[in-house]
C-alpha cells in the first residue's frame, strides 16, 4: 500500500475520528441492533435493515481509516528543499488567465479543495511538485490541460 502523506493535524483528526467509530459509534449501533431485536419479527424490521447496514457502514470506516493510518507519513514541518514545492507546502500559482490562487499540498486522506488543500495526487497538485517559483506549469486535467505560473512556495 502506498504512503499516505497527512499533516500532523490531520493525523490527529483521523485518530480521532477512529476512536469516536470505536467507542462510541459501535456502540450506539450495538443499541441499536438490540432495540430492533426486541421488537419483534426480525425478517420484516426496517429499523433492524437500518442498524445492520449502518454497522457495516462503521465497521467499514473503521478498517478504512485504521488503512490509512498504518501506510501515514507525517508531512514533515521542514522541507527538503525549501525552494522546490514539497507536499505540506504552502503554493501561490497564478492561471494564465485567472487571479492568484493560494492552495496548501496535502495528501489524499487530506484533501479538500473548497478549504484550499489539494492533494498531491490531483493533477495540480502533483504538477506542482518539484517546481520553482517562477516555473511555468503545464498541467494535463480531466477539464482539459491549462497552464500556471508558480509565483511562490511556503
Amino acid at each position: 500500500m502506498p504512503a499516505t502523506y497527512l499533516t500532523k493535524e490531520g493525523y490527529q483528526k483521523i485518530q480521532d475520528e477512529l476512536e469516536n467509530l470505536r467507542t462510541a459509534k459501535r456502540q450506539e449501533v450495538a443499541d441499536r441492533l438490540h432495540e430492533a431485536m426486541e421488537g419483534g419479527e426480525l425478517i420484516e424490521n426496517a429499523e433492524y435493515e437500518a442498524a445492520k447496514n449502518e454497522q457495516a457502514f462503521v465497521e467499514g470506516r473503521i478498517q478504512e481509516l485504521e488503512m490509512i493510518l498504518a501506510a501515514a507519513h507525517i508531512i514533515d514541518d521542514k522541507p527538503t528543499d525549501p525552494n522546490t514545492v514539497q507536499v505540506g507546502d504552502t503554493v501561490s500559482i497564478q492561471p494564465e488567465d485567472g487571479q492568484p490562487e493560494n492552495y496548501t499540498i496535502v495528501g489524499a486522506a487530506e484533501a479538500d479543495p473548497r478549504a484550499g488543500k489539494i492533494s498531491n495526487e490531483s493533477p495540480l497538485g502533483r504538477a506542482l511538485l518539484n517546481h520553482r517559483p517562477g516555473d511555468v506549469i503545464h498541467v494535463d486535467a480531466p477539464g482539459g490541460a491549462f497552464k500556471v505560473t508558480l509565483l511562490k512556495t511556503t
